[in-house]
């Protein structure tokens, strides 16, 4: 919020020192981010003495002025008809930016060259006459600033206001802080309202039929008034905070809403239907036009003001077109009312309108404060608009707000504060910002917070005031009490960053996503109807449909992630997520939470270059991934077994693998299946592993092992297997590890081949046995003994036979 130090010296007053007063109101909780000053933009306008005239000789309504600036002249072409020789006046220089929007340049007028421009009272933004040159007093010497000659200085605060402090958004409530901070007492506005003809509960009334929605709204009526421009004073004001000046009625609401922090609505009375108001809630589907122009749709928790037989205004956020302030308005209706903050922060949010009204609003305004507020704005369009005001007020009030009484105990305050203050300290501290505060004995106070301190609920809210207003600086640093002796990291954490650091070294990108995802990700995965990851946990207050769910599975987030790399022309992805999943219990269970690691690999398998052609990635690319990762982590007796569908319903058939680690399920690897691609608007094929850190946790060796080098050499056999191709390789490879033969020490495979040399239905699997003895170098015939055996035996296991 910007704050005009010039309009804030109205109701406080402000001390020289402008750094020191930002720098303090900092430390008191309001946040200064930038100190200007807002005539700054006339430091390129000088004061100047026209040292001859010529007429234009190419149009008769223009002068060609010969102007002294300090130390040199230039030609200005001018039109006004008040200049004269030897007169001072204002000239503004290439590169001002003038008030109302203007950028100065040097230009050609009719075929003469202008270097600058002489301005009225209204182009420099210092009054309202247009009439001609502004005249300067003749002491003044040319070449001078014009903002240093004339005395013209107002810094601006832009001060950032906490949302626990509405009281704050708004001059008076600025006034009270510098007061505490200085000692001194803030003045507030003298209200003084004529005495009114007539009655206004003769000419309207106001309904209340929603009082949870609006505790209080009061109501007065003006008359006889004139719709126009607002003084130059006043506009000048609101233009010191950064708003535009609108007219007279509109100005003066925005005024108040300033000064006070209570926003005001002024209506067209003779537009109201029965002049009357009626503040009730709207109908499902009902739509109302706003001054914006824009139909709304409401639903019936917003709450709508009225007339007699339609909605003027959506409360507290914005009027209506139907009862706007227009030129030939001459009887104003001002609105000024407490509404809840929960009701209109639910209309601003759904609506997608957010104004400086509904911005207080949200946050919570005096409820004490509606009348005199409206008071005020009575005031001013009576004194400015010359209008006639209607005796009495309309205050309909079916909620009353309470004074809060809090108890706060002097030496919990200290303790958790870690200060030593006084009772008496604590009095003055809290009657500085206008707390009512009484003693109780020595030990405690009972205070009263003034009813704008909306935030003030507790006696810890208390002790913040407090704190802030001594100065948090002076609170004596302490470090807490921690025991010398400290616990290591979590299992999982370790084992989290060691299974990060493996993934990075792969090359693979970590990627975080949210927890929440959308409801259909169960079915975009294509999920079983019983898989266990159908059971979700709902958001109870999702921010989009996207996000109402907590995930099952990281595969969507890492999905969603892939789609929008393409969508940026990035198609080559490796990349990974550590985090948890939570399968829900219901929604008033606790869900249970596991972590996992999920890991997604598409485009190249290398990036094109001079030495290597660019190819893509496949399922072996993966698997060789999970592999190395499993290693990594000395996870034992690692297997890969096909998958069937309620482990991996979102992988390819035929294309993916379930991991295990002797009987423990770890997880699953392969191909995205397309139907799955589709569901994400995925048009490229993706590789993708999910592991259960939960499960590796129990896997992981719990200590190191180490043996001595081998001695003796290895030597190695191979095998080669006509075998059905239903069977998977990985089958041979356990049945010989668990004939646990004596000096095998290693066996993989190196080659699988299916095509018109074997039989349909049939494939070849090559197998390298390696073969060591850590006593003894071993003989050829011992091993070819062994090696025959382990043939005979898997050729009869698997019905296979030897190639031709």
């Amino acid at each position: 919020m910007k704050v005009s130090l010039s309009w804030l010296s109205t109701y406080v007053q402000i001390p020289g020192d402008v750094s020191r007063l930002a720098d303090a109101l900092t430390m008191a909780g309001l946040e200064v981010e930038a100190v200007s000053d807002r005539y700054s933009y006339l430091n390129t306008v000088l004061v100047s003495r026209i040292v001859k005239i010529d007429p234009h000789p190419q149009a008769e309504n223009l002068s060609c002025c010969r102007v002294d600036i300090g130390g040199r002249t230039i030609s200005v072409i001018c039109g006004a008809s008040n200049i004269r020789e030897n007169m001072r006046i204002p000239a503004a220089l290439p590169g001002t930016l003038l008030p109302h929007g203007a950028a100065l340049e040097k230009s050609v007028i009719r075929g003469l060259p202008s270097e600058g421009m002489l301005c009225s009272e209204f182009e420099l933004g210092l009054g309202s006459d247009k009439s001609g040159i502004m005249e300067l007093a003749d002491a003044l010497t040319p070449g001078t600033r014009l903002n240093g000659a004339l005395a013209l200085s107002d810094m601006v605060f832009e001060v950032s206001i906490t949302p626990n402090r509405p009281d704050c958004l708004s001059m008076m409530g600025i006034a009270r802080e510098i007061a505490a901070i200085e000692r001194t007492h803030a003045t507030y506005p003298e209200i003084a309202l004529p005495a009114g003809r007539k009655n206004i509960a003769d000419l309207s009334s106001v309904t209340i039929n929603a009082p949870e929605h609006c505790p209080r709204y009061a109501a007065v009526l003006v008359e006889d008034i004139s719709v126009g421009p607002s003084p130059f004073w006043l506009q000048d004001r609101l233009l010191s905070v950064g708003l535009r000046p609108i007219n007279l009625i509109v100005d003066v609401t925005n005024f108040v809403m300033m000064e006070t922090g209570q926003p005001l609505h002024a209506f067209d009375f003779d537009r109201l239907a029965q002049n009357r108001i009626v503040v009730r809630t709207a109908r499902d589907g009902e739509t109302f036009r706003t001054l914006d122009g824009k139909d709304r749709i409401l639903t019936s928790d917003m709450l709508m003001i009225c007339d007699g037989e339609k909605p003027v205004a959506i409360a507290g956020v914005m009027g209506g077109l139907n009862s706007e302030i227009e030129a030939a308005t001459r009887r104003v209706l001002i609105e000024s009312a407490y509404f809840s903050p929960i009701s209109i922060r639910k209309t601003a949010k759904k609506l997608g309108l957010s104004t400086d009204a509904s911005h207080r609003f949200e946050r919570g305004v005096d409820p004490a404060g509606t009348v005199a507020a409206i008071k005020r704005a009575a005031q001013l369009m009576v004194e400015i608009g010359g209008g006639t005001l209607i005796g009495g007020i309309l205050d309909e009030n079916p909620v009353t707000a309470l004074p809060k009484s809090i108890q706060l105990k002097i030496k919990d305050t200290n303790r958790l504060l870690g200060t030593r203050l006084t009772q008496k300290k604590m009095v003055a501290l809290l009657e500085s910002i206008e707390f009512k505060v009484e003693k109780q004995q020595s030990t405690a106070l009972r205070v009263v917070p003034p009813t704008f301190r909306v935030d003030i609920e507790r006696p810890e809210d208390l002790m913040e005031e407090i704190a802030r207003l001594a100065g948090y600086h002076t609170i004596p640093t302490t470090f807490p009490l921690v025991p010398a002796e400290v616990r290591g990291a979590a299992n999982i954490l370790a084992m989290r960053d060691h299974v990060k650091s493996l993934m990075t070294g792969f090359g693979f990108s970590e990627i975080i996503t949210y927890s929440f995802v959308s409801q259909l990700s169960g079915s975009q995965l294509n999920l079983t109807p019983d898989d266990p990851r159908r059971s979700l946990l709902k958001i109870l207050n999702p921010l989009t449909d996207d996000q109402a769910v907590m995930r099952t599975s990281l595969i969507p987030g890492l999905l969603s992630t892939l789609h929008r790399n393409l969508a940026q022309q990035n198609r080559n992805l490796k990349g990974f997520e550590v985090g948890k999943i939570f399968i829900g219990s219901g929604q008033e269970s606790l869900p249970r939470e596991i972590e996992m690691l999920a890991g997604i690999w598409t485009g190249s398998r290398v990036d094109l270059s001079w030495h290597a052609k660019e190819a893509d990635c496949d399922f072996y690319d993966i698997k060789g991934i999970v592999e190395a990762l499993l290693s990594g982590m000395q996870i034992p007796q690692v297997k890969f077994t096909r998958a069937n569908i309620e482990a991996a319903s979102y992988l390819r058939p035929g294309h993916s693998a379930q991991i295990f680690s002797g009987d423990q399920a770890l997880g699953v690897v392969g191909e995205i299946d397309p139907p799955v691609l589709d569901n994400f608007d995925l048009k490229q094929n993706s590789f993708v592993f999910e592991l259960s850190l939960s499960a590796l946790a129990a896997v992981v060796p719990k200590s190191k092992h180490a043996r001595p080098l081998p001695k003796f050499p290895a030597t190695t056999r191979d095998i080669t297997l006509i075998v059905d191709q239903n069977i998977e390789s990985e089958r041979i490879l356990s049945s010989i590890r668990q004939a646990d033969e004596e000096w095998v020490e290693n066996l993989y495979i190196f080659d699988i081949f299916t095509g018109n040399l074997i039989p349909t239905e049939k494939k070849s699997v090559s197998l390298r046995i390696v073969y060591r003895s850590e006593q003894k170098t071993l003989e050829d015939e011992t091993v070819n003994q062994i090696h025959k055996n382990i043939t005979d035996r898997i050729l009869k296991e698997f019905k296979g036979t030897l190639p031709a």
